[in-house]
């Protein structure tokens, strides 16, 4: 699979299995692993930056992306993607 990209859009399902068009806002590599930042694409298009839920996901060693597994592991990325996206 090709290497995800910032601004890159894709498709992805969410919990009720519909497809939600989601942005890379951002991406980091952590303890050798990469994470990247999505948002909806709906919500971005609206500008309005108090409504856009940005979650975090784990690009695994096939270039997939999943769900990060543990608490620990979450405050680590948020932490890495907030000094990222405060500049």
């Amino acid at each position: 699979m090709e290497e995800i990209k910032v601004g890159e859009t894709f498709t992805i399902s969410d919990e009720t299995n519909e497809d939600q068009t989601v942005e890379v806002l951002a991406k980091v590599t952590l303890k050798n692993t990469d994470y990247v930042a999505v948002s909806f694409a709906e919500d971005l298009q609206e500008e309005n930056e108090d409504d856009i839920d940005v979650f975090f996901l784990k690009i695994d060693n096939e270039g997939d992306l999943s769900a990060i597994e543990s608490d620990e592991e979450f405050d680590n990325v948020s932490e890495a993607f907030d000094a990222i996206l405060e500049d």
